[in-house]
């Protein structure tokens, strides 16, 4: 086990009718008025939105509004959040919403200290040294950006989707009721546990040998997200089913599942090159869900690189799938173990497809020809090469698009 710092300031408030506890739990923080940051309808349809303002005017919380923050945020909706946090002179900001959401509030929260451009952030300029508090009502259980140190926004002007990391932006607080997911789409259900299983595997590969008891959080959160995900397909109203995936996905991103695993105590565990590989593909074709594309790409990268740490894919496959490799008198033991990981990576990307998530990029209006300019601004964002558990150059990053289709 390596050594590491780990961080998770965050205070949870789970469970049925949590979000009527908002403004009081706002208020006992020392929130005294807040920029209201939420998506483009849902939560002013379903009649959310009113249900949390009731909480804070009933604590006494004043609030400005910024609505509108879409999927995978661009940079210049951020822009206009942070001059309203100033012009509306908020001590904070709360998040309703999903990981986008929560996202473009986790910007806006660090970009209104600032004097310069918020971006300037995202291209590493720029060390984040202040930032207003956060606090999130969670309604799209995927991301886990509601305890994590992570902030994943898009520049559409550049075609780039840049992350920055620092526990300066953990939010401080989070309102988590799994009832308010109930009518969430199935699309969104699975992609979301699509990207909570890809969260885990960027720790669980990250180019450091077994730590038990990391390896046994983090596959245990899989398997669970396993049983769980099917349930609430079946039966959306499945409390149980949905409050599993819910703290699943919080602990998938808050780093307990990386702790031991990182080669610098205060780093993050991990390469993230699935992720990496993604978020090239949603900056230039916002209208991919993250989650949908991960459930294409990380089978992909898995294939490719198994072959660095077969036994960390054997340990993987044992623990998730109860695979091991089977030695027979004309299976030598090579053979065996690139059965036994071949099944296993099988195994996880049909798990996504039973969920519906697609199983290529064409699914997606994609072809060859699209990759050049993809690999045009991971090399820009990632440099060359890049990644912890196999070091990709850009030819290995074409190899692996290309064998998604």
């Amino acid at each position: 086990m390596n050594d590491f710092v780990f961080c998770s300031p965050t205070k949870f408030v789970f469970g049925r009718d949590a979000i009527d506890q908002t403004g009081a739990e706002l208020a006992a923080a020392g929130f005294g008025k807040v920029l209201l940051v939420y998506g483009q309808g849902s939560v002013v349809r379903s009649g959310l939105l009113d249900r949390v303002k009731a909480t804070l005017d009933a604590a006494g919380v004043s609030y400005a509004e910024a609505g509108g923050a879409r999927p995978n945020p661009d940079v210049s909706w951020v822009r206009e959040a942070i001059e309203k946090a100033r012009t509306e002179q908020v001590d904070g900001v709360l998040a309703i919403g999903g990981g986008s959401v929560i996202d473009a509030a986790k910007a806006t929260a660090f970009g209104v200290p600032y004097q310069g451009d918020v971006w300037d952030f995202f291209v590493k300029k720029q060390p984040i040294e202040a930032c207003l508090p956060i606090a999130v009502v969670l309604t799209i259980p995927a991301a886990g950006s509601e305890a994590s140190s992570s902030c994943v926004i898009s520049c559409d002007a550049e075609n780039r989707k840049l992350g920055t990391n620092g526990d300066i932006f953990r939010p401080k607080l989070a309102i988590m009721d799994p009832r308010v997911t109930f009518t969430l789409p199935t699309y969104q259900t699975a992609a979301g546990v699509t990207d909570m299983i890809a969260h885990i595997c960027e720790r669980y590969f990250s180019g450091v040998g077994a730590v038990p008891v990391t390896d046994n959080i983090a596959t245990g959160l899989i398997v669970a997200l396993m049983e769980a995900a099917p349930r609430v397909l079946e039966q959306p109203d499945d409390y149980d089913a949905r409050a599993t995936i819910m703290w699943a996905g919080t602990l998938a991103h808050n780093d307990i599942a990386g702790c031991g695993r990182s080669l610098v105590p205060t780093a993050r565990a991990g390469g993230w090159e699935s992720h990496a590989l993604e978020h090239e593909l949603s900056a230039h074709h916002p209208e991919i869900t993250h989650g949908a594309g991960l459930a294409v790409v990380m089978p992909a990268w898995m294939r490719y690189v198994w072959k660095s740490d077969p036994q960390r894919f054997l340990d993987f496959a044992s623990d998730v799938f109860g695979i091991e490799p089977v030695e027979e008198e004309f299976c030598p033991r090579d053979e065996a173990i690139e059965d036994a990981v071949t099944a296993a990576i099988d195994e996880l990307q049909a798990f996504f497809r039973s969920l519906g998530m697609p199983a290529t990029l064409a699914d997606f209006g994609l072809s060859p020809a699209d990759i050049d300019p993809l690999l045009e601004t991971l090399k820009a964002s990632k440099g060359e090469p890049f990644g912890a558990f196999q070091k990709l150059t850009m030819e290995d990053a074409r190899a692996i698009y290309l064998s998604m289709f």
